[in-house]
């Protein structure tokens, strides 16, 4: 199987390059992996190939699937005009370059998966958002709404698409666990606000297992003997159009207060201090709305297929973890 990934050398994609890789060559079959890159000169594992996106575009290469994880990262800085224009630039470009060359392509992958968040469905409170709920529109939704919506046009070529809608990943390696490791090692970690809104997170490992899991039942689906699922029910579409959407997000998400004392109590450290909502607001501007709104999705389109969670609850999920 040939792979194509943008955004291959990031938190996600190296994670996932990773794990597909290894389980492919416990079982002796055969897998290429190929990065997307603006610069030739990046440092690369020498098992990963690379390409530019110039190359991409005058290239007769073909791909079985495509992974399409390109973006900054939301939650980087401050959400100025400037900032928001280059979040929806480093989405954008990259899907449309993609699209370029799924149109030019006369052997047409079998599968992308394109890359969204939970901010999708906008600020809902405590309310249960699966997979066929409604949205709040703003910045975030926007964001993830457009993103969405240009990469579902590669459907217009009969190639299936699924959208994964990631929650916050947990992993000391990055994300918002890798920025929180330092404050509460030091002691002083607390909660934000009230405590009360609610965290939708996914552990790493589960992000990683959810997506091959998605690629290989659809694989399965297709007949490809080179599919390595072990599950029968192999996923099919919910509709006349070959589009597939799916929360990447564990079954228990939790309140920040609980999210706080289960980290504090799994470093050893106190929780005491807190972030009153209006200093977020005065530090982070609109962008303080990730922090302090909080998002219930629940991932009922994995379970339904048969996806079996690694870490079901956060506590698990911290307990994997080696520092």
């Amino acid at each position: 199987m040939n792979i194509l990934i943008s955004g291959g050398s990031g938190f996600l994609g190296s994670a996932f390059s990773n794990e597909i890789m290894a389980r492919y060559r416990a079982q002796n079959k055969a897998l290429h992996v190929t990065w997307l890159t603006r610069d030739s000169s990046q440092a690369h594992p020498n098992d990963i190939n690379m390409m530019t996106y110039d190359e991409l575009a005058s290239s007769d290469k073909s791909f079985d699937v495509i992974l399409n994880l390109a973006g900054a990262g939301i939650a980087d800085s401050r959400w100025s005009d400037e900032r928001k224009e280059q979040l929806m630039a480093s989405r954008v470009k990259p899907t449309e370059s993609l699209l370029a060359f799924i149109k030019r392509t006369s052997i047409k992958p079998k599968l992308m998966v394109s890359g969204s968040a939970i901010g999708w469905y906008g600020t809902q409170g405590d309310k249960p958002l699966t997979e066929s709920s409604g949205f709040e529109t703003d910045f975030a939704h926007r964001l993830c709404d457009e993103w969405e919506q240009l990469a579902l046009t590669a459907t217009e070529y009969s190639m299936p698409v699924a959208i994964v809608r990631t929650g916050v990943v947990i992993h000391p390696d990055g994300g918002m666990l890798g920025k929180l490791l330092t404050p509460f090692k030091m002691g002083v970690g607390g909660q934000l606000g009230d405590g009360k809104q609610i965290m939708s997170w996914v552990s790493r490992e589960d992000w990683v297992g959810a997506a091959i899991f998605i690629i290989e039942q659809h694989l399965a689906s297709k007949g490809d003997s080179d599919a390595n699922t072990t599950h029968d029910n192999a996923l099919q579409p919910t509709n006349d159009t070959p589009a597939f959407v799916y929360n990447l997000t564990s079954p228990n998400p939790v309140s920040n207060h609980t999210f706080t004392k289960t980290l504090g109590s799994w470093l050893h450290r106190p929780t005491f201090f807190t972030l009153p909502n209006f200093l977020l607001k005065l530090m982070f501007g609109e962008m303080s709305t990730l922090l302090i709104d909080g998002q219930k999705v629940l991932p009922q389109a994995l379970q339904d297929a048969g996806y079996d969670f690694q870490h079901p609850t956060l506590k698990q999920a911290l307990e994997e973890q080696k520092l």
